[in-house]
């Protein structure tokens, strides 16, 4: 446990975080990389490019300062980040370097400031946290390894099957190469892929929801191309350079946003544009129960709504299954009451009549905005915060429990 003194100290360095924490963790990655080039194996560098890991990294500081003495609003986020190191290989031996690299920024962005006193009591809140990610992160690889058809580290996939889905989105069919088994998986986690990326001169590891219900036979991922944006490298190699028969490698799945397969309660998924991958996952898992499910589903029009064919087949079928449709845009060819039911932005007040329901869970996947107006809006309603699960792939994604 952390002493009064050190949380003291650690609080005490809020201001200077508030002010000054971009520069510091935009030092801290410039520095690591420096002394540490081998580890942009592991970091996503398409983030650091945009800024948005260095801004997601000093929000995370600053609230563990903030947050140092409640460890428990800690907790929900330490169990997020051990899933995404787990799935991109962190081992504990990395937690002392990067340490080294965080506590030598601090003085040397903090200058004078930086006494030896914070040094030693930044140096210890970083080991508590370090010792808790380490546990998490070792329990999740022993029961990845430990599951039938599990393993550690990464295991070679051999591409069966490449269909396109919409403009933007392409699924990839993916059987183990060795021919074994797969293990089992929670309907709304997530593997990694990593690939070698020429133009980078490195590798590059990206999480992809699984799209399908949990299956003995192959994992699915639906993958959307990103334009040019320098976060989208892997995900575009994927569309233009990895075909059938090509292979890939991946981590066991992960992740802390899953269906809640324990209850027999209504069950609300709410996505956005690519969001929607876990959503289907978890949709085909509830297809032959008898929860109640309402399937809410936004895309800019037609042409880009990836899935769409399955998800109505699916509630034309099920009497049990509600699909809502909203584009924001609909193209010349979109009809209304065939494509779509709403025109704008996913708005669940205008569909509170068929989302509200008496326990319901709400699952919500998509761009951070979207993601934060769903949250706020069903907060709104009365909807407990236990009942409000979500995913928000990227840099922000620890910014929608605030």
């Amino acid at each position: 446990m952390l002493s009064p003194r050190t949380i003291e100290l650690v609080k005490a360095t809020v201001p200077a975080l508030q002010a000054h924490g971009l520069t510091l963790t935009t030092h801290f990655y410039a520095r690591l990389f420096e002394h540490e080039p081998e580890l942009k194996n592991i970091f996503n560098l398409g983030n650091q490019a945009g800024g948005k890991q260095q801004h997601a990294l000093a929000a995370a500081v600053l609230a563990y300062a903030q947050n140092i003495d409640n460890p428990g609003a800690l907790a929900p986020v330490a169990s997020r980040i051990a899933h995404k190191h787990a799935s991109i290989g962190i081992r504990a031996d990395h937690y002392p370097i990067v340490g080294r690299h965080l506590l030598a920024s601090i003085r040397e962005v903090m200058g004078e400031a930086a006494t030896d006193e914070i040094i030693d009591a930044w140096a210890a809140a970083y080991q508590a946290l370090a010792d808790i990610l380490i546990a998490a992160e070792a329990e999740l690889y022993r029961a990845a390894a430990a599951a039938k058809g599990g393993w550690k580290g990464w295991r070679e996939f051999v591409v069966e099957r490449k269909e396109v889905e919409s403009e933007l989105v392409t699924s990839f069919y993916l059987r183990p190469a060795d021919g074994g088994s797969l293990p089992p998986f929670v309907p709304g986690q997530f593997v990694s892929v990593v690939l070698y990326v020429p133009e980078l001169g490195v590798e590059q590891i990206r999480q992809y929801s699984l799209s399908e219900a949990p299956n003995p036979s192959y994992f699915r991922i639906s993958v959307k191309r990103e334009g040019r944006d320098p976060a989208g490298i892997v995900s575009n190699r994927l569309h233009d350079n990895v075909g059938v028969g090509d292979s890939v490698r991946l981590a066991p799945p992960f992740g802390d946003f899953y269906l809640h397969e324990d209850r027999d309660t209504p069950v609300v998924l709410v996505s956005g544009g690519v969001g929607l991958t876990p959503m289907v996952s978890m949709l085909n898992a509830l297809q032959d129960t008898t929860r109640r499910v309402v399937f809410v589903h936004g895309a800019r029009d037609g042409r880009v709504h990836a899935l769409k064919g399955h998800v109505e087949e699916l509630a034309a079928s099920r009497a049990h299954v509600d699909s809502i449709v909203f584009y924001d845009a609909p193209a010349a060819g979109d009809v209304q009451g065939r494509d779509y039911e709403f025109e704008g932005m996913v708005d669940l007040e205008r569909i509170r009549g068929r989302v509200e329901l008496p326990d319901a869970d709400y699952y919500l996947c998509g761009p951070l905005p979207f993601m934060l107006k769903q949250r706020d809006i069903l907060i709104g309603w009365g909807v407990a915060r236990d009942r409000i699960h979500y995913e928000v792939f990227g840099p922000d994604q620890q910014q929608v429990g605030s």
